[in-house]
């Protein structure tokens, strides 16, 4: 039997950098909703991006005496699918830490420094781990 504390939703609180308002519960509820649309939107994309590179596949297959402009017309359609399929992967496993870090009551503060990343970044950018001063310390190294 659950209780019924259990089933009441919880009141979240996400840090704030200096100077920024609370988070409404509204914001709240809106990120966590942008969050799950995205992970839902993501691994729609990936596998719809998995059926189109299967039948890139099997048409490269298909006849030995295919025209060489027409092989290479098919490995860069295959190649561009296996880059859009690798990258929405990355982009749903963002998804997926974003939103197992906002139920452990994690969200919204830098992997890195352990600050808070800040809201405005975090409206912007739901996925968002780390603070805009670390993540740029990151994509330099």
């Amino acid at each position: 039997m659950v209780s019924k504390a259990s089933r009441e939703p919880q009141e979240t609180t996400l840090p704030v950098r200096e100077g920024e308002d609370p988070w409404t519960p509204d914001e709240v509820a809106e990120i966590r909703s942008e969050l799950e649309d995205e992970i839902d939107r993501l691994e729609r994309a990936i596998h719809k991006a998995e059926a189109e590179l299967q039948g890139l596949m099997r048409e490269g297959s298909d006849g030995a005496g295919r025209d060489p402009a027409d092989v290479g017309s098919s490995n860069f359609e295959r190649d561009q699918e296996m880059s859009l399929a690798q990258n929405a992967r990355e982009m749903l496993e963002q998804a997926q830490l974003a939103l197992r870090l906002f139920n452990a009551g994690e969200y919204g503060l830098c992997e890195s420094c352990g600050q808070p990343i800040g809201k405005a970044r975090l409206q912007a950018f739901p996925r968002a781990t780390m603070c805009v001063s670390c993540k740029q310390r990151a994509e330099r190294r």
